[in-house]
């Protein structure tokens, strides 16, 4: 009870010369706070007991799969489509493609592509193919036996167009300083088939 009559919803203890005010929670509180109870019984026996609905993670898991079943279908299309590839000239593509290389190629085959852990990319003796198509399969698959990753977890496809793109300009650069020695055959040129 109240030692102050003129102030009746004062508690009798103090805690610092604070005294605590007997006041009555608003009502839309009050029910709000029931509803929450009544929410949280409904879901633990919705989601818990009866396992009706799936929790986060099966959500989650769900979502991944679907993600996956989407990724695969492009990554699919993208692969069906590489022969019939061609290397950009637009110029916008090619400095996306520059900045590509830039960050995930230079540091094994040199910014200028003269090669490093890397082959030279601006000579005529390509390892895995010389031509725009064979760039595209290296730069998505990788060459895991010679230490590149596969790039098309990481980079996305028209990413990969673009660094092929770029990199097949750099095909007979001069460089400032020599580049890696040739490490493979160069191209064989087809014999002239005299209907030219």
């Amino acid at each position: 009870m109240s030692n102050n009559p003129q102030d009746p919803l004062l508690l009798d203890h103090e805690y610092d010369g604070i005294r605590e005010l007997d006041n009555k929670l608003p009502r839309w509180w009050v029910w709000l706070f029931c509803i929450t109870i009544a929410f949280a019984a409904v879901y633990l026996v919705y989601y818990h007991v009866l396992k009706i609905g799936p929790l986060s993670a099966g959500e989650y898991a769900a979502e991944m799969q679907a993600g996956e079943q989407l990724k695969a279908s492009a990554m699919g299309k993208f692969e069906a489509g590489i022969p019939g590839l061609h290397p950009s000239s637009d110029p916008v593509i090619l400095e996306n493609g520059r900045q590509t290389y830039a960050k995930f190629c230079a540091p094994c085959h040199r910014a200028d592509g003269g090669g490093l852990v890397g082959p030279n990319l601006t000579d005529d003796y390509w390892i895995h193919g010389s031509n725009y198509c064979d760039t595209v399969t290296v730069i998505w698959n990788g060459v895991p036996a010679k230490g590149m990753i596969t790039w098309k977890a990481t980079l996305k496809p028209d990413e990969i167009q673009a660094v092929a793109s770029y990199i097949y300009t750099l095909r007979g650069a001069s460089l400032a300083t020599p580049g890696k020695p040739p490490e493979n055959q160069a191209p064989v040129k087809a014999a002239p088939s005299g209907f030219e």
